[in-house]
């Protein structure tokens, strides 16, 4: 574990929730250009990680679960403050989060009764992932650089963040029933 805690990739996984406290206080302080800095820089952080991860051959059981936990850890707390100042509608927030929450429980759910492991994401998951990102991406910028066009961006960016969560979440509680309904009737005609 600790061999796994120095590879590059999750070191640099490490380093992007450390950026997160000081995103947060930029936000609460209004210094938007740090913001939009550091949330820049978490992201490049992320790209890079898993580029490291595959060029170096440095894939890690560890870093498989912690780069998806900082992305929801920063997509999240920023979600949240974002709402708190009001640049984001709070139903969003509560919509991106409820999809969230009812995912995580399902999956540890099946994780516990059913042994069932194969939560991989969907291109729905991703998409909407993306959605999150570009959307906190043009609010920051539009504090930045008030235009008509980054205005319109965040506008765009919240309707398909909307949209995205809703498919995706439906999308992902059907797969997971596909997925348990396949696995049922390939244990029933083994045992048949």
């Amino acid at each position: 574990m600790i061999t796994q805690l120095k590879s590059a990739p999750n070191q640099l996984t490490l380093l992007r929730l450390a950026t997160i406290p000081f995103i947060v206080i930029a936000v609460l302080d209004a210094h938007w250009a740090w913001a939009l800095t550091l949330f820049l820089l978490a992201g490049i952080s992320d790209g890079l990680d898993g580029l490291l991860a595959r060029l170096l051959k440095q894939r890690t059981m560890l870093g498989a679960y912690l780069d998806p936990i900082a992305d929801k850890l920063l997509l999240s707390t920023l979600f949240l403050e974002l709402a708190f100042v009001g640049l984001i509608p709070w139903r969003v927030t509560v919509l991106v989060f409820s999809r969230d929450v009812i995912i995580l429980v399902v999956c540890a759910a099946l994780y516990t009764a059913a042994n069932f492991r194969d939560f991989t994401p969907t291109i729905f998951g991703k998409m909407n992932t993306f959605a999150q990102v570009a959307t906190v991406f043009v609010i920051l910028l539009r504090q930045v650089w008030p235009t008509t066009i980054t205005s319109a961006a965040v506008w765009l960016g919240i309707r398909a963040t909307v949209i995205l969560t809703v498919i995706s979440g439906l999308h992902y509680t059907l797969r997971l029933g596909w997925q348990l309904r396949a696995g049922d009737r390939k244990t029933g005609a083994s045992q048949g």
